[in-house]
């Protein structure tokens, strides 16, 4: 599925290796929310991506608890969503 959002194997690989407990989350409960908050935001797959192989820790992070609150606050700091993308 990584390979679906344009992952090269190298980093499919590295994921894993940096972050193996990608291989216990569920994709439609945790993965699949993940990748389409991002998308939402206006980031592009190839960018997720590269996101996602860079921090596969944002996978371990709560929607609700962590990235929408965080989201929030730095729109509310006036930042329009591509700021925030980057």
């Amino acid at each position: 599925w990584l390979k679906d959002l344009g992952m090269e194997d190298p980093q499919v690989a590295k994921v894993l290796t940096e972050f193996p407990q990608i291989l216990g989350y569920s994709l439609e409960d945790n993965v699949k929310p993940t990748v389409q908050f991002l998308k939402d935001l206006g980031i592009e797959d190839t960018q997720v991506a590269k996101v996602l192989a860079k921090r596969p820790q944002l996978f371990s992070l709560s929607l609700e608890e962590n990235l929408q609150p965080t989201v929030q606050w730095l729109k509310a700091l006036g930042l329009d969503d591509a700021r925030v993308a980057k």
